[in-house]
């Protein structure tokens, strides 16, 4: 083993030591149990299946009542969790550039009607039922994405929608605060380049960025194949050119229509590259184009004029796709002018590298079993939520430390190229190096419990499932929706309709919901 090898051993365990132990410093009530009930989700052998199998792990030497207790009653310094995982080594992009995702991904509680605090999530199924709202918590996460097809990121904020939260609004304090950090922490000075924001097509990119406006970021999104944007507007020396008997100048430009190519006119640049997977991409930029915003929905209450927020329109098209399907091309919204043919190629990979994220999501939920749990408290899905965060950085910054414990059938890869699932096997011998400040369980007797026999005289209360439509006007549907009713506003009651044909089998009189 060389000496650089072992230095960076070394500085790895380091790391990794530093951050469990304020990890463990933030957990301000019920601290050994939770933290581990970490270690357990860490060194269980295959994926989290549920919390009691979490209780009978080695790396846990508490009952299942310490554990349900630390869940419910535990306590923890988010904001000092949230300082240190911005202050963990991050991976960069080319340049040494930050690149940031932002995305939502649910935790379905369809069937939990005693569970507050549920909202409609967007959810994608099979077959015939293609898009789906299910209720459930959607949590709004952020990530640090590195370089190359990986399916690593690092974690580092999370925050749980309420029903009718605006996603713009909440996506542009999210990242505000993580930038804020993360230039506390020293990750981003003056003088480096900025920092990309990458957003998928649900997200309102122009307004994201007008929200985030005196950071060190670059926003880009996708955006919807019939989008129509505006050009920029003449001057007054063009528009009293053109129009030489005067009149009211504009404050838009010509209609750039995504579905008509009529409209584009000539590009500003214009790169191909060759590529493994999808034959020749080409990448095509047109620059200074705008939304042209009206006074309604979320600018219903700006004052002032509606601000002009100017960027550049790219649109990537491939050959082919590695699936055989239709290579429809992709528009994106870059809240820069001016760009360049570097520019471009930078975007639209980084653009690519948003769906790391998607495999992030995947191995939360499948191997660490973020969504098993089936808590009521909305409180403590969140203390569940950054305790996996907290697992998964861990098996970030031990990938230099794992040692790669394959099956049989799988195939050898490098130190480098260990996937979280397999770095994950090796733990248990790494958390041995590293120690653990949690403290030795103290024997106690357990309590009586409810008497034999004995009933629930205290049922649970049950909550609707809140949204927020286009009006602004809060909207419930009842947890468990029949037929014959229809879904009501907030403050308001709804009567069944009547039924003759159960009313003549009940006697008379209307029946009860």
């Amino acid at each position: 083993m060389s000496l650089l090898h072992t230095a960076i051993r070394v500085e790895s365990l380091t790391v990794l030591s530093r951050f469990r132990t304020d990890f463990y410093d933030c957990l301000t009530a019920r601290a050994d149990a939770l933290f581990e009930l970490t270690d357990a989700v860490l060194c269980t052998d295959g994926p989290v299946r549920s919390l009691v199998d979490l209780a009978l792990a080695p790396e846990h030497r508490r009952g299942h009542g310490s554990l349900y207790a630390g869940l419910n009653r535990g306590r923890m310094d988010v904001g000092r969790l949230r300082r240190a995982l911005a202050g963990v080594p991050l991976p960069r992009a080319a340049g040494g550039r930050l690149v940031l995702a932002v995305d939502v991904s649910p935790w379905l509680r369809p069937d939990a009607g005693t569970v507050p605090d549920r909202s409609f999530c967007h959810t994608y199924g099979r077959g015939n039922a293609k898009h789906q709202m299910m209720p459930g918590w959607p949590y709004s996460v952020v990530v640090a994405l590195e370089t190359g097809r990986t399916s690593w990121s690092a974690l580092l904020d999370a925050v749980r929608l309420t029903p009718g939260a605006d996603l713009a609004a909440v996506t542009s304090c999210q990242v505000r605060e993580v930038v804020e950090r993360l230039i506390a922490a020293g990750q981003w000075s003056s003088g480096d380049p900025d920092i990309v924001i990458v957003l998928d097509a649900g997200y309102d990119a122009p307004r994201i960025a007008h929200l985030l406006s005196g950071l060190p970021v670059e926003v880009l999104g996708r955006t919807r194949s019939d989008r129509v944007m505006r050009r920029p507007a003449p001057s007054r020396e063009e528009f009293f050119r053109a129009h030489p008997k005067g009149g009211r100048i504009p404050k838009h430009g010509g209609e750039f229509v995504f579905g008509d190519p009529a409209t584009w006119g000539e590009e500003q640049a214009v790169t191909v590259t060759d590529t493994r997977l999808y034959g020749k991409a080409t990448a095509q930029a047109w620059d200074r184009l705008h939304p042209r915003l009206t006074q309604r929905a979320a600018w219903l209450e700006h004052d002032g004029p509606l601000p002009v927020i100017e960027g550049t329109v790219i649109r990537l098209a491939v050959e082919r796709l590695p699936s055989g399907g239709v290579n429809k091309p992709v528009w994106l919204w870059w809240s820069r002018t001016g760009a360049t043919e570097a520019d471009v190629d930078r975007c639209w990979q980084a653009f690519l590298r948003r769906f790391d994220i998607e495999h992030t999501f995947r191995m939360l939920k499948q191997t660490l079993g973020w969504t098993r749990p089936r808590l009521r408290d909305s409180a403590a899905a969140d203390r569940w939520t950054w305790l996996i965060i907290a697992a998964q950085t861990q098996l970030r910054l031990a990938r230099p430390l794992a040692t790669d414990l394959r099956r049989p059938w799988e195939k050898p890869v490098p130190p480098h190229k260990l996937t979280p699932a397999r770095v994950r096997r090796g733990f248990r011998n790494l958390r041995t190096t590293t120690g653990s400040p949690a403290s030795a369980p103290k024997p106690t007797t357990p309590g009586p419990g409810r008497p034999p026999g004995s009933k629930n005289r205290q049922p649970a209360t049950r909550y609707d499932v809140g949204r927020v439509l286009a009006t602004g006007e809060s909207y419930t549907r009842p947890a468990h929706h029949k037929q014959g009713t229809k879904p009501r506003r907030t403050g308001e009651t709804t009567r069944p309709k009547p039924n003759p044909g159960r009313e003549a089998a009940h006697g008379s009189g209307m029946l009860a919901l």
